[in-house]
């Protein structure tokens, strides 16, 4: 089973965001990309900020682009998104509708033999997102029947040590990881947001964080960090759940690069006339 993690799209209604970041054609290359995987995707989850400002047409300019996908798509909210507009631009996806938590976008699929999870971390009004006790009873008792699973959310649930993203705390952040400390059954823990492909544990489990296939942070480790990004190349986040090499199944995680904006990469190339020093 092959996941593709898509992040932080951060579409607006004229193409374009922050002046420079051309965020539509950004999209419309990640999801060419990810058509022309080999293998081919099983599932693609997109972990928030779909649009950048929560406009209407930037909703709808995204359900489009990613109307073209041809496998399962499930969606998680980021801080920059509304969950109305979300609902109103994606009405296909019933778990928005109807979703298990409240209001919340949360979700679970269990069609696979890899069960995703979906927590909507979305705070309005907080930058650094959050859960609240209903989140976490509901997915105590989801991972409850210890069926190997793998946890989509937008917000990482820690710092990672740039100043300006740090400045905000992950509302409930303890009281995750208690949870998934009592369930060895989650694989990995996967997150957007941080704009750049970051790993920490956390919980007994792996976290691993998308980068934008839109823009990246600027990787700048300090308290004094100011919000600024690069137009560095996109990328995006492969989950491979497989039994390698005799192996029972595990889940693997590859982080991509995605061709497009100013960036190309010649390739690929045999190993010609390759000695082995051995």
């Amino acid at each position: 089973m092959l996941i593709a993690q898509l992040s932080d799209f951060h579409v607006t209604a004229s193409g374009t965001a922050y002046g420079r970041a051309e965020t539509t054609q950004a999209l419309e290359r990640a999801v060419a990309h990810v058509k022309a995987l080999v293998p081919a995707a099983d599932a693609v989850v997109v972990t928030g900020d779909v649009a950048d400002a929560g406009q209407p047409e930037a909703y709808a300019e995204a359900a489009r682009i990613l109307g073209g996908l041809d496998v399962p798509l499930w969606i998680v909210p980021g801080n920059h998104d509304q969950r109305e507009r979300l609902r109103e631009a994606f009405p296909d996806h019933e778990y928005m509708a109807a979703g298990p938590v409240g209001d919340s976008l949360c979700f679970v699929e269990d069609r696979f033999a890899l069960r995703l999870v979906g927590l909507d971390t979305l705070l309005p009004g907080r930058h650094g997102g959050g859960l609240d006790k209903r989140e976490l009873l509901w997915l105590e008792a989801v991972l409850g029947d210890g069926k190997p699973s793998v946890i989509f959310m937008h917000h990482p649930p820690f710092p990672v040590g740039i100043g300006n993203m740090d400045a905000e705390a992950f509302v409930m952040a303890d009281e995750l990881e208690a949870v998934i400390s009592r369930a060895p059954n989650v694989l990995r823990i996967c997150c957007g947001h941080m704009h750049r492909p970051v790993m920490r544990s956390f919980g007994g489990t792996m976290v691993c964080i998308a980068p934008s296939v839109a823009m990246q942070l600027a990787l700048d480790l300090t308290l004094e960090a100011p919000s600024q990004f690069m137009l560095e190349p996109a990328g995006l986040a492969l989950h491979l759940y497989e039994p390698l090499a005799g192996r029972p199944p595990e889940l693997v995680t590859h982080f991509g690069l995605i061709p497009g904006g100013g960036h190309s990469f010649p390739g690929p190339y045999p190993f010609a006339d390759v000695v082995s020093p051995v």
